[in-house]
């Protein structure tokens, strides 16, 4: 089972998602920015990491708040939602074709990938969605 990496990102109230771009896996479902984690690393490396590279943004990883497991046809997931904050940067999207600032109550409103609706439901239950 792979791991992965979620961010909570929170700002002014809402919540950052992004959406998988044309090509690929799960393209056109939406998501919180996150990746694999690769050998060696921790979970805060891993998503440190995957941020900058898919958005382009420096950020603070704290702690896990929820996780989650799926099985897709590709491949089973653990997935793991830590808490970010953005410290520097631009948001530039490279593997997404857009983002967007969710609501908190809005979140289950996208059209999100299996494996995030765990996430998203605990961070509904944790900041009053």
């Amino acid at each position: 089972m792979k791991k992965v990496t979620a961010a909570i990102i929170m700002q002014n109230g809402k919540i950052l998602l992004t959406r998988r771009g044309p090509s690929e896996k799960l393209a056109g479902y939406w998501e919180f920015p996150g990746g694999k984690v690769e050998q060696g690393e921790s979970l805060q490396e891993c998503l440190k990491r995957e941020l900058y590279e898919e958005l382009g943004i420096e950020t603070y990883i704290s702690d896990v708040i929820s996780e989650s497991e799926y099985h897709y046809d590709h491949g089973s997931f653990r997935m793991f939602g830590l808490m970010a904050d953005i410290l520097s940067g631009e948001l530039t999207l490279h593997v997404h074709d857009q983002y967007d600032w969710s609501k908190v109550e809005d979140l289950l409103s996208y059209n999100l990938a299996p494996a995030d609706v765990p996430i998203a439901e605990k961070v509904m239950m944790l900041f009053g969605g």
